[in-house]
């Protein structure tokens, strides 16, 4: 189980604490989240926790009379996060910060599916994206062959072949040794968005 590491501020605890009293409910706790996570949709989420909603391998963490609970397959994800509140003319503002819930800290020790979508979405996909495309990754099969799916400009380009063995696999390979090779399962027939 990897350690929580979650900075929820002095100024975060006594909103969310006002917010509890609020709900009426006897042994009500925040519960903090990511859905999605490891995704470029990930999103981090707070929500009540009424007694009994919780599960049983969740993280649980008391603070100033502030009870929080964190999922757990969350919790490599939220490494890092920060929750603030702060106040402004409108009122104030609850933010949330969790640098590693698109990604969470890949180690040797990773899923290969984990640290795939670590190098395909932090070194692949941004020299793509001046092209308008994308690659992601749909299966890594028993014979450890990546395949990918590209979308976006990448999608029904004529270069596709070139980018997918000199680029993406070559960066793959290098980064993950194991892997024997990539493989493509894109429609290329469909030009419609096309790079070239």
């Amino acid at each position: 189980m990897s350690e929580l590491n979650v900075t929820i501020t002095e100024s975060a605890q006594e909103y969310l604490k006002e917010l509890l009293a609020k709900q009426d409910c006897e042994g009500i706790a925040i519960r903090m989240f990511v859905s999605n996570p490891g995704t470029p949709s990930a999103e981090t989420c707070i929500a009540y926790c009424r007694p009994g909603e919780e599960d049983a391998e969740d993280v649980v963490i008391e603070m100033n009379g502030l009870k929080a609970y964190f999922e757990g397959r969350s919790v490599p994800y939220l490494d890092d996060a920060r929750v603030d509140y702060s106040t402004d003319k409108m009122g104030g503002q609850l933010t949330i910060r969790a640098p590693n819930s698109r990604m969470p800290k890949i180690t040797d020790d990773s899923p290969i599916e984990d640290r795939i979508n670590y190098v395909l979405f932090n070194e692949v996909n941004p020299s793509l994206a001046s092209h308008g495309g994308q690659v992601s990754l749909v299966e890594v099969t028993e014979d450890k062959f990546a395949v990918l799916k590209f979308g976006g400009g990448c999608q029904g380009c004529g270069m596709v072949d070139m980018t997918l063995k000199e680029g993406v696999e070559k960066t793959l390979k290098e980064k993950i040794p194991e892997l024997a090779g990539v493989k493509d399962i894109t429609d290329h027939t469909d030009k419609s968005k096309a790079y070239y």
